[in-house]
């Protein structure tokens, strides 16, 4: 009888180590979830919805990732939309340097690396739609409000100063000159062309509409910044 009860006592314990065990090791390994895949949701939401529609719940839905799970790794709704917009803005910028890259690895006209920046917008949309119409179509300080999460300022500031550099960059290669005037003609190219003839008219699958665009930046390119005054 000793016997017997020793021995159901050792197998009730082994039973105890063994759930022990199990759930230590479950609780050691938490699933990991991929930031992109949320992103992505998030994306998606905001595209077809709007600001207003996105929240926790919806994106945990979209997910598959519990409300806990997405305060955990994001913070707050604000952190993920910031993260949203601020991976995009990065892919962006990422995109339009490697076309600059390219274009003045290929020749030594700076115009061409130009003309390839303000492609970018059309490129983008290419290869990242959900991304660019996101950028396009969402106001920022509708997205990211005044309540900006930790570090998002930064990272904001960070992305402004990468894009200034930039302009400076292309301005510096054609001209040798990073006045505001040289500067601004870059700007008109990158940014206020692109803006005029792809984006606001919502052209940036038109072959013809980005031919026109190479041809309206080659045009300002050729009247160039005024002299500098002694």
């Amino acid at each position: 009888m000793a016997a017997a009860r020793t021995a159901r006592h050792m197998e009730f314990r082994s039973l105890v180590l063994e759930h022990a065990l199990r759930y230590c090791l479950g609780m050691a390994r938490p699933r990991i979830h991929d930031p992109d895949h949320v992103y992505d949701a998030t994306e998606r939401l905001l595209v077809q919805a709007g600001p207003a529609a996105v929240t926790v719940r919806g994106v945990a839905a979209a997910t598959g990732m519990s409300n806990g799970a997405l305060y955990h790794a994001f913070g707050s709704r604000a952190g993920l939309l910031s993260g949203t917009w601020l991976r995009a803005a990065q892919r962006f910028l990422t995109l339009q340097t490697t076309l600059i890259d390219n274009a003045l690895g290929s020749t030594t006209d700076g115009i061409e690396a130009v003309v390839a920046a303000a492609d970018a917008p059309a490129v983008f949309a290419n290869q990242f739609p959900a991304s660019a119409k996101m950028l396009h179509t969402v106001n920022r300080n509708e997205l990211l409000g005044q309540d900006l999460p930790p570090g998002t300022a930064t990272e904001l500031g960070k992305l402004e100063q990468f894009l200034t550099d930039l302009l400076i960059r292309l301005a510096l290669r054609l001209w040798d000159r990073k006045d505001r005037w040289a500067v601004d003609v870059i700007t008109t190219c990158v940014v206020d062309l692109p803006t005029s003839i792809l984006l606001s008219r919502d052209r940036l699958k038109s072959s013809i509409a980005r031919e026109h665009l190479r041809a309206a930046v080659r045009a300002v390119l050729k009247v160039g910044p005024p002299p500098i005054k002694e």
